[in-house]
């Protein structure tokens, strides 16, 4: 017994001697269980407000009603803008949804309140197609500012009794309404004006509340992109898990290095009148070709088996492609150079990678990250590398698009890369 317990206690003291590796088994599963926890909801808190623009085309008291309504309410961020400006925001991702109200839609709404059968006005929503759940919400929200705000104008007692006395006049004339059913409804006219001239006379001035009415008004929901096809979920898919999956190949570059220079093959290189800069520079090319390789091919899979599509500038989707590489080899080299063994630097990847792969935005998309965290994100460079697929992509964006996000990839990779040859060392 004395010598199994000996070999377990060998075992312990092993694994407690590398303080790396127990760091990184522990710091893991908190980051992972930190980060999932609040984009799933965290502690009890405000919900998110969701980014939404209002194009009021309508301009009457109840559409500006309605665009109030919407701007108090906590569960938007809205804006009200043009109609052009505002679908360009919604192609771009920076809003969830644009809705437009049409004209005419104060009017024609007082009146399809009570006439089911007059044709109702139709608000489109213009909406991000990654948000189709975002959008149900929206519609929810819209239909009940909507609703209290056309039927409080419709029973309002200083202004109503136009408005009834065309749907009551409407009502009385119509040859297609069921006889009794158009006797119930004249019934109810006549007690709205009772319950009318009442708030008159007392002064109250609250608005009536209309029982058994239909939604006055229709939406149209419109997929916004500049692209041919429909948004094609495999898209954001293939763009967040290639980016994943080269940064393990960039790591696994990095502890290659280490091996090598464990086996002496280094010093060997050494010995050879090569600089420095040569022997380390030649590794991060390498690196950058079999990352471009790698995603030639997942891409390729990506086109040919699940209809993704490159509906922006190929020009601009190979530009993304080869700074990302550049980057993912340059940081592996820093890793391997910080790491200074093969064991230290796998533990210390894999923190990174995963930190860079959940606020890129590759397991999770980051619409759906608490507002502080989308902000931080904006200077994760594997979220500039996914947002770029997919501008490329789905978004169908131009080539200008993505200018600044390579700039920044290419920026990044030669900071790396020069950190990670000033550190490297030759012997372990």
């Amino acid at each position: 017994m004395s010598a199994f317990t000996a070999l377990v206690r060998k075992d312990v003291r092993l694994f407690a001697s590398n303080r790396r590796a127990l760091l990184m088994s522990l710091v893991a599963p908190i980051l992972i269980s930190a980060f999932l926890g609040s984009v799933l909801g965290g502690t009890p808190s405000k919900p998110q407000a969701v980014p939404f623009a209002v194009v009021d085309l309508d301009r009457s008291p109840v559409s500006q009603k309605i665009v109030k309504a919407l701007s108090e309410d906590s569960s938007f961020a809205v804006q009200s803008l043009p109609q052009g400006p505002a679908i360009d925001l919604v192609r771009k991702g920076t809003i969830r949804a644009a809705a437009i109200i049409p004209k005419g839609f104060g009017e024609a709404t007082t009146k399809a309140l009570f006439r089911p059968t007059l044709t109702r006005p139709v608000i489109e929503l213009h909406y991000d197609p990654s948000q189709a759940m975002t959008l149900e919400m929206i519609k929810g929200l819209l239909t009940q500012h909507v609703m209290q705000v056309v039927t409080a104008a419709a029973f309002d007692p200083s202004a109503a009794a136009p408005a009834l006395k065309q749907a009551r006049d409407s009502v009385a004339n119509s040859a297609t309404l069921d006889p009794a059913f158009r006797t119930d409804l004249l019934n109810m006219f006549k007690d709205i004006e009772v319950v009318n001239n009442q708030s008159l006379t007392q002064g109250s001035g609250k608005a009536g509340i209309a029982q058994g009415l239909t939604l006055p008004y229709t939406t149209r929901d419109i997929q916004v992109t500049n692209g041919e096809t429909d948004y094609n979920a495999f898209a954001h898919a293939f763009a967040g898990m290639t980016v994943q999956f080269i940064l393990l190949m960039g790591v696994e570059l990095g502890v290659g290095l280490l091996l090598m220079r464990r086996m002496g093959l280094w010093q060997r290189l050494r010995a050879a009148p090569l600089s420095r800069g040569t022997l380390l520079g030649s590794r991060i090319v390498a690196g950058t070709i079999i990352g471009l390789l790698l995603m030639s091919g997942i891409f390729a899979a990506a086109i040919v088996v699940f209809g993704v599509r490159v509906q922006g500038s190929w020009l601009g989707f190979v530009a993304v492609a080869i700074a990302f590489a550049a980057l993912t080899s340059t940081l592996g080299l820093l890793i391997a150079a910080i790491g200074r063994t093969p064991e230290a630097t796998r533990g210390m990847a894999i923190i990174l990678t995963l930190l860079l792969v959940m606020l890129g935005g590759a397991w999770v998309p980051t619409f759906v990250f608490p507002e502080w965290l989308q902000s931080a994100t904006r200077f994760v460079p594997s979220r500039w590398a996914i947002d770029g697929f997919d501008a490329m992509t789905w978004r169908a964006q131009p080539l200008q698009s993505v200018v600044w996000p390579v700039v920044e990839l290419l920026g990044l990779s030669v900071v790396l890369g020069a950190l990670a040859i000033s550190l490297f060392r030759w012997e372990e």
